[in-house]
């Protein structure tokens, strides 16, 4: 098959949200947005690739205001997992949908499973 020259990037910002999920109250995290509140903290970003390919338009972030005309297809997703960890939205990112969540170790893992 001939290579056609088209291409896609498809850029994952791990742990940097928009706005919390729906079911951020089952984890403490009903205020969630990292980078709008580090775009606040630090008087605003300065992301020129990012807001060109559309960032703005996805949250309000201080020093990424919206473009009228982005030259990337952009788009916010929400998980249909359950649970709350990275490895379950890479899953889904690649189609795997978990109905019964991972483990988590808020308190940090268990001598057993580190020894």
């Amino acid at each position: 098959m001939p290579n056609s020259g088209k291409r896609a990037v498809w850029i994952v910002l791990d742990g940097v949200g928009l706005e919390a999920l729906p079911d951020a109250k089952l984890y403490g995290d009903e205020e969630a947005a990292t980078l709008p509140h580090v775009a606040m903290a630090c008087g605003g970003l300065n992301l020129p690739n990012l807001q060109r390919l559309g960032l703005g338009s996805l949250a309000e972030i201080t020093g990424v205001p919206p473009l009228a005309a982005p030259c990337g297809a952009y788009g916010r997703l929400a998980e249909r997992s359950a649970g709350k960890d990275s490895i379950v939205g890479h899953w889904e990112l690649s189609g795997v949908v978990v109905d019964k969540p991972f483990a988590t170790y808020p308190q940090g893992f268990p001598d057993e499973l580190v020894d």
